[in-house]
């Protein structure tokens, strides 16, 4: 083990008993489950089923939603296979609860001291850990690789300022990267900077390009359609705030503004915030509200209906890009289902795929200032909404060949 790895694991020891002080804090604030907090400390909820397991993390919703594509992969190819999926925030939990397979665990990521890692290893003893995108905490990696565990960190991503972070620490990145028996890089940025550090990447798998299109209630959609037949909608998607007010003040009244909050908790201030922004009447879905013909500003601020409001939109306005900060989602999500889809240009978290979308006219960017006018012309113009809409599904429904490679090294780690 490299001196600064030595030296991250005694400090982490060190601060471990303080802890259970920190997630309650966290809990008072709504960012941990109060109910499952000994998960975060290693101590299980849950039995380790017999037999053989996989262990796959994700920290939030888009890398656990996107590993659904692995999980279902694995259950169909070898279905004596346990499976076991942590991630690290209350909302991936609660959305995990609605879209993993029946038979499927979730637990929550212990914190990385060297006491609770110990603890979640020796109940679940995984057989492969495959850890998404960039969460990579240095004591559960190490006590996995110690284990006897096969390691893959598969759609990898590495980012620039990442990078920068673990090159003054060259000895440690090349340790921790290095136990790692496989991995697969999202981008080739990803790979020129983890070939900085001496690995040797595999072919390139981003999958949150692969995932499934969300699912949605058919007999709601169906009802939805019927209630508001005649009537244009515009989507915003994943808001953050800050975003409501451009949102509301942006697109014209008219066709119905349905909003939905990236973090549900959320709806009560994102109505209250909307309804002072554009001075017309909002309701709420969580407060029971209908969503009718009547309706003007809709907050949809529920868990897990994503899926059927994206389908019911003539049009979706993907947030999380209309402020700094945050980076842009996932324009796939809207794509897969057809529906026309505009950003804003705060992309940088997501920046290739949509450089890449945009060149084939997929998804379009646009300034917070010029996104009203640019709504209003998609809305009258159904030759450009039509346009954009198929340029989306068709980009979307390419993306598939890329996983059956990167596939075929990961059965060559399940046990």
């Amino acid at each position: 083990m490299s001196l600064a790895l030595a030296l991250y694991r005694l400090g982490t020891g060190l601060f471990e008993p303080f802890a259970p002080l920190v997630l309650g804090a966290r809990a008072g604030k709504g960012k941990e489950d109060p109910a499952r907090m000994g998960e975060r400390l290693g101590r299980a909820s849950l039995p380790r089923p017999e037999g053989q397991l996989v262990w796959l993390h994700g920290v939030s919703v888009g890398e656990t939603i996107s590993l659904l594509t692995l999980i279902d992969r694995i259950r169909a190819e070898r279905p004596g296979l346990s499976i076991l999926v942590t991630s690290g925030t209350v909302t991936s939990a609660e959305l995990l609860a609605k879209r993993l397979p029946a038979g499927v665990i979730h637990q929550y990521i212990p914190v990385d001291g060297p006491h609770a890692v110990a603890r979640f290893m020796a109940h679940w003893k995984p057989d492969l850990a495959m850890l998404c995108e960039s969460d990579l905490w240095p004591n559960l990696i190490s006590a996995a690789d110690a284990s006897g565990a096969k390691l893959a960190l598969v759609s990898a991503r590495l980012t620039e300022s990442s990078a920068k972070g673990w090159a003054k620490r060259p000895a440690a990145a090349r340790d921790l990267l290095g136990r790692f028996d496989l991995i697969l890089p999202q981008d080739e940025e990803t790979v020129s900077r983890l070939k900085t550090f001496g690995m040797n990447p595999g072919p390139i798998l981003n999958l949150k390009l692969l995932a499934a299109a969300l699912p949605c209630d058919e007999s709601e959609l169906k009802r939805l359609k019927a209630v508001l037949k005649g009537r244009r909608i515009v989507v915003a998607a994943s808001t953050h705030p800050g975003e409501e007010e451009i949102i509301a003040t942006a697109v014209p009244p008219g066709p119905i503004l349905i909003v939905i909050p990236r973090h549900p908790q959320r709806g009560d201030s994102v109505a209250s915030t909307l309804a002072f922004s554009c001075g017309r009447a909002v309701e709420r879905r969580a407060a029971g509200a209908p969503l009718d013909k009547n309706a003007d500003v809709y907050v949809a601020d529920t868990l897990g209906e994503m899926g059927l409001f994206l389908r019911l939109g003539d049009l979706v306005v993907l947030c999380g890009s209309f402020v700094p900060d945050i980076g842009g989602h996932n324009p796939l999500e809207p794509a897969r289902l057809g529906t026309p889809t505009i950003s804003g240009p705060f992309v940088h978290k997501n920046a290739e795929l949509f450089a890449t979308m945009g060149a084939v006219g997929a998804v379009e960017i646009v300034e917070p200032a010029s996104l009203g006018a640019r709504v209003s012309a998609l809305l009258a113009d159904r030759t450009a909404h039509d346009k954009l809409a198929k340029a989306g599904q068709a980009f979307a429904d390419t993306q598939g060949t890329a996983f059956e490679e990167g596939w075929a090294l990961i059965t060559r780690l399940l046990p």
